[in-house]
């Protein structure tokens, strides 16, 4: 049996991560893969001697097993805050907004960018906000002020159409996968940091850091809570406030599920709600220093799972495919 990394060497960065895990699954359990788009791996087959099945990159899901319904329910962040909260699951909550007037005539009134500043201003002028149908952490910061809120609002405009505005919470953050009850994994979420080197200021380090998010795909850091003309002595490290995500430079830490049972419940039931199959959980525990304060941030139906491949753990990743093809019929569950 090949090992994980001898699917990844020769591969463009381009190529898809879940094909390659697609590929190395399938040869753990016996199935065969085929890159159908010359290479790329955007379009690739998977196949057993009874079945096979397509996946596609970009946009599409990798989890089949998970309805369309559900996994479209999951994407838009307000949809699924409702369907959570409407099932006693609590979360973060919010109220979304659209950024330019296209559709109006398909929304109720209250839901405008004018709309957006009222609301932040009445709550207090301090909020977390994202794109509303974003992924990857794209866009999403704490803003502070209306001027901040209206360069916002502009900046994400050329982007997105719509946003959610939330309260700004304190907690320890944590990703839960699982596959259906089963938790495959839980995760210490942190935020990324900047590493001194003695010579640059962390105005610097930043613009470099801000760069690299550029060149994926995704909005800068946020400045605002910074300290941009300290120098960082070398190998110091400052963290930046925010998004946790691991494609935003944040980092993510296994810990043993019963280490945090009421935190995999919550993330069970908040599953279970959503009528969603394979999905991690991205919630909060420990609110505010009270150790029974628990809220769901949000709900992701098509989740990455590149961390397995940075921590070595290529059991789990084969056990996360297993799922997927045992669901659709290519190996018996």
């Amino acid at each position: 049996m090949k090992q994980l990394r001898e699917f990844r060497a020769g591969k463009p960065r381009s190529y898809p991560d879940q094909s390659i895990y697609a590929a190395y699954a399938a040869d753990v359990l016996g199935l065969d893969f085929e890159d159908i788009d010359g290479g790329s791996g955007l379009v690739v087959k998977v196949a057993s001697a009874r079945s096979s099945i397509y996946f596609a990159a970009g946009r599409c899901s990798w989890y089949p097993q998970n309805s369309a319904t559900a996994t479209t329910q999951a994407t838009d962040k307000y949809f699924a805050s409702k369907i959570l909260e409407h099932s006693a699951v609590a979360t973060l909550g919010g109220a979304y907004f659209f950024l330019d007037d296209r559709y109006r005539a398909y929304r109720p009134p209250g839901h405008d960018r004018e709309d957006a500043i009222r609301h932040f201003m009445a709550i207090g002028a301090s909020a977390f906000i994202k794109p509303l149908t974003g992924s990857r952490g794209d866009f999403a910061c704490a803003v502070h002020g209306e001027a901040m809120l209206r360069g916002y609002l502009e900046s994400v405009a050329r982007h997105y159409d719509s946003i959610l505005i939330q309260p700004i919470v304190a907690g320890r953050e944590f990703r839960i996968l699982l596959l259906d009850d089963e938790i495959a994994y839980v995760a210490r979420k942190e935020p990324p940091t900047l590493t001194g080197d003695g010579i640059h200021s962390i105005g610097e380090l930043l613009t470099a850091h801000n760069a690299a998010l550029s060149a994926r795909g995704l909005s800068p850091a946020s400045t605002g809570e910074l300290p941009l003309g300290t120098i960082l002595p070398e190998s110091k490290t400052w963290p930046i406030p925010g998004r946790t995500n691991l494609s935003a430079g944040g980092t993510m830490t296994l810990e043993p599920p019963e280490a945090h049972p009421e935190a995999c419940e919550l993330a069970r039931r908040a599953r279970r709600a959503l009528g969603l199959r394979a999905a991690a959980i991205d919630l909060f525990t420990d609110i505010a220093g009270d150790t029974q304060a628990m809220r769901v941030i949000e709900v992701n139906g098509n989740p990455s799972i590149h961390l397995l491949e940075d921590l070595g753990r290529e059991d789990l990743i084969a056990k996360i495919w297993r799922h997927t093809f045992s669901a659709m019929g290519l190996l018996d569950a």
